[in-house]
């Protein structure tokens, strides 16, 4: 199964070439491929917050790369260069609140940081630790794409009809996917009939993102409004609802993408399983439940405005972009350490102290 998927990678996010970090503009797509340079901190942070690089592995990989640039400058600059660091590390931490990911890989850049001895290889180290993690990422996806697609088989050997939230895919992770890594071996294997994607607003990552990735791949998509998702359960024979996470917390609960959550409550209803398909590193054993999780909310002009025309009345509009999905309503996480089905707190604690299955 790595072996096929290797051969059907098509689509990536992020390069790491020549000291520079380049980012495939995902505001663009799908009609233009355009990949930006950054070679600073505050860019690489400003990329984050404006959604040029959006999914919370892909945010932790660009940060960590980010924190390598600032490093650069600072040695260059002279002085107390750790010390002068510390407005990198909070710049990048602070592009955005939700996604977990973001805040481990710049613990990660940070541990690397404390072991180095000296000076003189401290560029080198960091780099080092950047690629690390972005390899880790791909190979995760990975090892989760042949776990879902093992549950998939498991609870149905015939052809699947399943549905989608946001983008989770290569685009999102450090190549393949999270949840679309699992849609791809799927389809690889025969188990997918049809797979429909929310359009999901107010950005459209479904219908910009999600549907060009798999419908390069040659897997069969329909794009559906978000408000159309209920529907499509009781009329389509949907069976998986398969999603991303940008934060997991110790009891299981899972922030995702505004919409998740209604998506969960309906699959309950229509007895429509929900797997979540996240790399350990978005898990926050931090935070006791979903109710610690700080939500990001943007502005309101990102639902009155489209395209920078005025679509709306002028009124007040309420943007969170992230909901928290109980952890009761989801039936399976699936993780490069393994598989929680049913998760609570005792489940999740226990997954967390296995080793990654690769």
């Amino acid at each position: 199964m790595r072996e096929q998927l290797l051969a059907v990678e098509k689509v990536q996010a992020i390069e790491w070439r020549d000291g520079a970090l380049y980012l495939l503009d995902q505001r663009l797509l799908p009609h233009r491929q355009t990949w930006l340079r950054y070679d600073s901190a505050a860019a690489v942070a400003d990329a984050i917050r404006d959604m040029v690089v959006r999914g919370a592995p892909a945010i932790g990989i660009a940060a960590a790369y980010g924190l390598v640039l600032a490093a650069r400058s600072r040695l260059q600059a002279g002085g107390d260069w750790r010390a002068a660091l510390e407005v990198d590390f909070a710049r990048l931490e602070q592009s955005r609140p939700t996604a977990v990911n973001l805040s481990w890989a710049l613990q990660r850049m940070r541990e690397r940081l404390a072991r180095l001895k000296d000076d003189e290889q401290a560029l080198q180290q960091l780099e080092a630790e950047a690629i690390g993690i972005h390899a880790s990422d791909r190979e995760a996806n990975l090892t989760m794409a042949q776990l879902g697609m093992e549950l998939i088989r498991k609870h149905q050997g015939n052809p699947q009809v399943l549905l989608t939230h946001c983008n989770a895919g290569a685009l999102a992770t450090g190549g393949f996917g999270t949840a679309l890594g699992v849609i791809r071996a799927a389809h690889l294997e025969g188990l997918v009939e049809h797979v429909y994607v929310d359009e999901t607003r107010p950005w459209l990552q479904g219908a910009r993102l999600t549907a060009w990735e798999l419908a390069g791949d040659g897997v069969p998509v329909s794009l559906n409004a978000d408000a159309a998702a209920a529907h499509l359960m009781k009329t389509k024979g949907i069976t998986w609802v398969i999603v991303g996470a940008d934060r997991i917390t110790a009891n299981g609960d899972v922030a995702n993408k505004i919409g998740t959550y209604q998506l969960a409550v309906n699959a309950m209803h229509h007895g429509v399983r929900l797997m979540v398909v996240a790399p350990s590193s978005t898990i926050d054993m931090n935070l006791e439940s979903g109710e610690d999780i700080l939500l990001e909310e943007r502005d309101g002009r990102e639902l009155l405005d489209v395209a920078g025309h005025r679509m709306a009345a002028d009124v007040h509009a309420v943007n969170p972009v992230f909901d928290v999905t109980p952890a009761d309503l989801v039936d399976y996480i699936v993780t490069e350490k393994g598989v929680v089905e049913r998760p609570d707190s005792a489940k999740m604690t226990q997954l967390m102290c296995r080793k990654r299955l690769h």
